[in-house]
């Protein structure tokens, strides 16, 4: 009996608890890390050490995934991703849908759509698929209309009519949050707009409706997609905690896509 009783407690000496699987996610700071920041002690007790890195733009997420130096990403939609893909011969892949961030038109000048003056000043994001989503959205509002055919690539060369003659730029989607008060109309996507204080159902003058494709993915390669660590955290973003704490926290400007 002795022997046995050492013999487990030099076995106890040098066992030690399974390490925990490491897995790195760039994401932008809102809304993207704090949900992730949300999750890491409900996968930190699944066995998933979960490592965010914060970054203010959107193509070296998407780099650094590519490079093997991330293992995944949670920051863009379906169609920025298959742009991404196409441009940079990039092969990312989606894992899992999360939300939607219904994409808003701001202003400090204007209270209301129809107040926008002739040959305003109006900026939108310089990327093919979210500069093609605020042309759609100002053509909805009936402030321009696009050629027959042009999608959610459109670009300021489609305009097909532009009655008030406005001025569209286009700018860095990360900067458009900081040149608000020098334009009369910025179309934001809403992680930007969160971070600049600004609540697209309440502040935005023209939002995109509840059926919207841009639904925010989990990216990652298709190497490592089907890795352990990635599905269990394809699987926290898509819990019922997650919908109750996107729904609480966001109360609309970000919405449960599941």
């Amino acid at each position: 009996m002795k022997k046995l009783m050492l013999a487990l407690a030099v076995l106890a000496m040098f066992s030690t608890p399974a390490a925990a699987e490491k897995v790195s996610v760039g994401a932008t700071a809102v809304p993207h890390a704090e949900i992730l920041e949300f999750l890491k002690p409900t996968l930190a007790k699944d066995g998933v050490e979960l490592e965010v890195k914060v970054f203010t733009d959107y193509v070296q997420p998407n780099v650094q995934v590519a490079e093997k130096r991330l293992d995944a990403n949670f920051f863009q939609h379906q169609p920025y991703l298959d742009e991404f893909n196409k441009s940079r011969g990039t092969k990312l892949v989606s894992v899992a849908g999360v939300h939607i961030e219904p994409f808003g038109a701001y202003s400090r000048k204007i209270k209301r759509i129809e107040e926008l003056p002739e040959r305003a000043q109006v900026v939108i994001p310089n990327d093919a698929t979210n500069g093609g989503r605020a042309l759609l959205l100002l053509a909805s509002a009936g402030l321009i209309t696009l050629k027959e055919g042009a999608g959610i690539t459109a670009s300021v060369r489609d305009i097909a009519d532009n009655p008030k003659r406005i001025r569209i730029r286009e700018l860095e989607a990360a900067t458009l949050p900081r040149v608000l008060d020098q334009v009369d109309l910025a179309l934001i996507n809403t992680n930007y707009a969160l971070e600049a204080g600004l609540n697209p159902s309440k502040d935005a003058l023209l939002i995109e409706g509840s059926e919207s494709p841009y639904v925010n993915i989990l990216v990652a390669r298709p190497d490592n997609q089907d890795a352990p660590a990635l599905r269990k955290l394809a699987q926290a973003l898509r819990s019922e905690a997650v919908k109750r704490f996107i729904e609480d926290k966001y109360r609309g400007a970000v919405v449960p896509a599941f």
